[in-house]
């Protein structure tokens, strides 16, 4: 029977966390922790934003296949717990993911059909430039190399089954929030029980 999945990405600075928190403030949503190697940053929480781990034990991990998707972000790992989702599904959750292209493309070839993906970004380069600099947490040659790294994201648009460009926020918030209503409302494995309880 279909799950209810969908996997977010684009470049970093075009509003993926706002957007996603949208979807999180509706019922029956799961959001998926990444498991990571890279050291804490100030405000954040364990178990909230990351599961933050030592390499070696994510390395561990990782032998014994507890992860959907892993991958090595410069000198960080970073990974996606398999045992919470399956539980998720198993209660007729929306999963919800936030990863890049690569973990898109790992989590659709383990789903197929049932992960359903949107890609987020802003019209052109300038604009994500922009935001970049507006948050004023990266320096120059930090914000050019994500603007690198947005280019060669944007190459598997393709690949997405949405796509949101983040003009104005009200408007791509009510587009994906819509996006997940849907999924929500796909046919999952609880008719049985519908079926039992409706007689």
């Amino acid at each position: 029977m279909p799950k209810a999945i969908l996997i977010i990405s684009g470049p970093s600075g075009c509003g993926k966390s706002t957007l996603t928190n949208e979807i999180l403030k509706l019922p029956n949503v799961y959001f998926s922790i990444s498991t990571t190697t890279r050291p804490k940053r100030d405000g954040e929480i364990d178990g909230v934003h990351y599961h933050f781990v030592k390499k070696d034990e994510f390395l561990k991990q990782v032998q014994e296949g507890n992860f959907l998707e892993w991958a090595q972000v410069h000198n960080n790992y970073y990974g996606t717990g398999l045992e919470p989702i399956l539980k998720a599904l198993d209660e007729n959750k929306l999963v919800v993911f936030d990863v890049d292209v690569q973990g898109h493309r790992d989590i659709k070839q383990y789903f197929r059909d049932d992960a359903k993906s949107v890609f987020i970004t802003t019209k052109n380069k300038e604009i994500l430039k922009s935001r970049l600099k507006n948050r004023q947490t990266d320096d120059d040659q930090t914000i050019e190399f994500r603007l690198m790294q947005a280019f060669n994201e944007m190459q598997h648009l393709q690949t997405f089954d949405y796509l949101i460009i983040n003009d104005d926020i009200q408007t791509a918030s009510k587009a994906i929030v819509s996006i997940a209503i849907s999924l929500l409302y796909r046919n999952t494995n609880q008719n049985q029980k519908l079926l039992e309880n409706w007689n």
